[in-house]
């Protein structure tokens, strides 16, 4: 029989992994429109960027909530060392899985105040953590779920915020040209070439870049590889002051870019 004690910590375990569930998937979908541009920036980008980090923070705390509070059961399911190495001594599968996941978020947790002090690339690979850690909490919970018999229970608010967040990782790591091709990011076709025209007559441009937009989908590249360069460790080398000649593959490839970060102004007339 349950005890009274028991039968409390249970509700709270079930409450805080479903919340837990739901804040994972919104967080990952807020994650993943922020840094790729696709929401309107209604607010600006660092309010998008700290909402973000508000659904992950808290998706993280019931997440540790919901761990804790099987610990505290008088038939605990897990040892505390099990927290650390979720297989050691036995266990389910299940309950493996879900350590595993709240470990990766919590490096990925980790890895956020380091996003200004390592290259830019090592730090996304760590940060990108965070995405296994989501769904192996997904599977965890529709694991638990089944073994409980509450499957029927949490089906449709379960695949309704998971559905989500499963299509927008899907787009997060396709390449640009599919992007493209299914029409989730614009691009226009390179323009014809066209005789250079004479230095004296055309002035050409100046280009600048918002590093703070950027995103590195290299489509500026596709546009003008002699201006703009995305380097191994994911930077943007581009020419500030290009040949003239290149101009209309300059404002080609600003027209392109998602993230609106080139901008192209007009140079003065070489003597």
């Amino acid at each position: 029989m349950v005890s009274e004690h028991d039968a409390r910590v249970w509700d709270v375990a079930t409450l805080s992994g479903r919340v837990a569930y739901v804040a994972m998937c919104l967080a990952a979908c807020w994650g993943v429109l922020t840094a790729t541009g696709w929401v309107r920036r209604i607010t600006g980008r660092a309010a998008l960027r700290a909402t973000h980090q508000v659904l992950a923070t808290f998706a993280v705390a019931t997440a540790v909530a919901h761990a804790v509070s099987f610990l505290s059961l008088d038939a605990a399911p897990l040892a505390a060392y099990q927290l650390v190495v979720p297989l050691l001594g036995g266990g389910e599968v299940r309950h493996a899985l879900g350590v595993v996941g709240l470990e990766l978020l919590l490096a990925a947790s980790v890895t956020a105040g380091l996003q200004r002090s390592v290259v830019y690339r090592d730090w996304l690979g760590l940060h990108r953590l965070a995405y296994a850690g989501v769904w192996l909490g997904a599977l965890h919970a529709w694991l638990g779920a089944s073994a409980s018999g509450h499957v029927a229970v949490v089906w449709l608010g379960g695949i309704t915020v998971l559905m989500p967040a499963v299509t927008l990782t899907v787009l997060r790591f396709l390449p640009p040209h599919l992007l493209v091709r299914v029409g989730v990011i614009e691009a226009e076709p390179a323009p014809a070439p066209s005789p250079p025209p004479v230095r004296d007559e055309s002035p050409g441009v100046r280009v600048a870049v918002d590093h703070g937009r950027c995103r590195h989908y290299a489509l500026c590249q596709a546009q003008a590889p002699r201006v703009f360069r995305v380097l191994e460790d994911g930077r943007l080398r581009y020419a500030r002051n290009p040949d003239a000649d290149q101009a209309p593959q300059v404002r080609a490839a600003a027209r392109v870019c998602p993230m609106r970060a080139i901008r192209v102004d007009a140079a003065e007339a070489r003597p």
